[in-house]
């Protein structure tokens, strides 16, 4: 059995050879040398290519309807009872055509006795006419004071404000009577029929509702990063759901963005044949900036990027260049990067960044 002096002894005897220098570094200290540096890192081989070959533009999509530009209720601005109708449900009418007449019986003769009293108040007008130019006649003669001529002046200007009266009230008369017959504001589709022959209909009732048909649009709802693709050049399409494809343009968009769904509703233009309002789809484009392979973003830190290449020959170099905004497994926008930026496509996931490469052929 081992004595336990004995081995608190050798500790003791240990512990003081540990705190000499080891030989060799006595000598390194006396030759005024330092411990071996760092190993050079290893030069990786990669292939890379630009990113005008490699970049893609993905297609985008989006639910899209078309839209009439205008859906109107067409209603009565006078009472009456409607006499007949000429336009039913899913007639197609021109701009200004009738569409129903009302019972205009009263309002003719309203506008008899517009025109009867416009008659009077011009005859009234000449009268005076005629009194003024003899009280001028009498005046200069000097058997007629100044304030008599007065009178009849003042006399003139009242009765032309009366038959300027009677006019206007004439010309309320005639609309009046235009009313009563219900036209097409517009070119379009009759959607609905509510007016019924023989059935009396006060100002304001509704008869038609009438979709425009020219000039329909497509309303489609998009994130606002879709908006900006839109707005930067990209060339939509609008595909309908039974094969019909009509070239799109940008009309406008909303500027302001849905809380509940963060999208804006933009409205866009249609090429060719006209589409019946309703008609649904998807709006498709390709985005127009080029976009990296998800297979080539690599993740250093908490940034996701691509490595590129720097230099030629023994010169060359491995960058790290973060794309922001990028996501795992979808590809990333590359706007920001020259076109002949040379990428790495294949070795990438072990560079660091500023590593020497060697580049394959």
């Amino acid at each position: 059995m081992l004595n336990p002096t004995l081995l608190g002894r050798a500790a003791l005897a240990a512990l003081a050879m540990a705190a000499l220098p080891w030989p060799w570094m006595a000598a390194a200290a006396e030759s005024g040398t330092t411990a071996p540096a760092a190993a050079t890192p290893l030069t990786a081989p990669v292939q890379v290519q630009s990113l005008a070959r490699v970049a893609l533009h993905p297609e985008r999509q989006a639910s899209a309807q078309v839209v009439a530009r205008n859906e109107a209720r067409i209603a009565a601005e006078v009472g009456g009872v409607v006499q007949r109708w000429s336009a039913d449900v899913g007639q197609p009418v021109r701009a200004g055509q009738p569409l129903a007449w009302l019972d205009a019986t009263d309002l003719e003769l309203s506008r008899e006795r517009a025109r009867a009293a416009r008659d009077a108040a011009r005859a009234r007008l000449e009268l005076v006419q005629a009194q003024l130019r003899r009280a001028r006649e009498l005046q200069a003669q000097g058997f007629l004071s100044p304030e008599a001529l007065n009178a009849r002046e003042t006399e003139l200007a009242l009765q032309s404000a009366e038959l300027a009266s009677a006019e206007a009230a004439l010309q309320s008369a005639e609309r009046q009577l235009g009313k009563a017959v219900i036209r097409a504001p517009f070119t379009g589709t009759v959607t609905q029929r509510l007016a019924q022959q023989g059935e009396t209909v006060a100002p304001g009732a509704v008869l038609f509702v009438l979709a425009q048909t020219d000039g329909m649009e497509l309303q489609a709802t998009l994130a606002p990063a879709e908006v900006a693709e839109l707005r930067a050049g990209a060339q939509p399409r609008f595909e309908s759901d039974d094969g019909q494809v009509r070239a799109a343009r940008l009309l406008r968009v909303v500027p302001t963005v849905a809380p509940a769904t963060r999208l804006q509703t933009a409205r866009l233009a249609l090429s060719g044949p006209a589409l019946p309002p309703g008609t649904a789809g998807l709006l498709r484009w390709a985005a127009p900036h080029p976009h990296v392979p998800a297979t080539l973003l690599v993740r250093r830190d908490t940034q996701l990027g691509v490595f590129t290449v720097e230099g030629d020959g023994a010169a060359a170099r491995a960058r790290f260049v973060p794309l922001p905004g990028a996501q795992e497994g979808r590809p990333a926008a590359a706007a920001q990067l020259p076109h002949d930026m040379r990428l790495v496509v294949h070795g990438q996931q072990a560079l660091r960044d500023g590593q020497p490469v060697t580049v394959a052929p």
